[in-house]
């Protein structure tokens, strides 16, 4: 867990399973690499939950990142305490280097993933693509300036982003999942997707596997 992005007393846990309900077999009965995942619950909307890594994706460049995406266990209840879209979030932290806020290095970009079909829940779901699924935003002055505090497509965003200023192209600080503040969830993540690694959440420890 980052402990300075997390909030309250939410788990981010590696774990065994979990497993599809009774009454549910095959492909997405188990979860998709081997047979653990990242487990996360959120009480309410105090908490927050983040899980990632402070230190191997430092400085790479945010323009670099081609394929972002994960697979989810959603479950009915879920649903009914915060809608369909009521989902873990991807966010890199990042310094935008935008030509126009030459004095601001901070910025969160975020991934918020479209409402979650009823087909899939109570079990593992396909791989969702975050680069044409849902929609990303940015935090603070960078927000703004971008016109993407809000909403903004895969391709707008790091359009945005992409002014080749004298300050520099933006790069990356940090990358995450992370679910919070907003509604209680209780589900698990596995097969984080960032560009050519696939990051398989196993009880002992995460394995980056190569796309082939």
């Amino acid at each position: 867990m980052i402990a300075r992005n997390t909030i309250g007393s939410p788990v981010a846990d590696l774990r065994d399973g979990p497993y599809g309900s009774y009454d549910k077999t095959g492909t997405y009965a188990r979860p998709p690499y081997g047979q653990g995942s990242l487990g996360i619950a959120v009480e309410d909307n105090t908490e927050k939950a983040e899980f990632g890594n402070e230190v191997d994706f430092y400085r790479d460049p945010v323009l670099g990142l081609k394929s972002v995406g994960f697979r989810v266990f959603q479950t009915s209840e879920n649903v009914l305490l915060g809608g369909s879209a009521n989902l873990p979030n991807i966010r890199f932290e990042i310094d935008p280097n935008l030509t126009s806020l030459p004095a601001t290095d901070y910025s969160s970009l975020v991934w918020v993933p479209a409402a979650f079909p009823s087909t899939y829940e109570n079990q593992w779901s396909p791989y969702i693509d975050a680069t044409t699924n849902g929609h990303w935003f940015l935090t603070g002055a960078a927000g703004g300036a971008t016109g993407c505090a809000l909403s903004c497509t895969w391709a707008q965003i790091k359009s945005a982003l992409d002014d080749s200023g004298s300050t520099g192209r933006p790069t990356i600080h940090t990358a995450a999942v992370s679910k919070g503040r907003d509604n209680a969830w209780v589900g698990a993540i596995d097969g984080l997707r960032i560009n050519q690694n696939i990051y398989d959440f196993e009880a002992d420890g995460v394995r980056a596997r190569r796309v082939n």
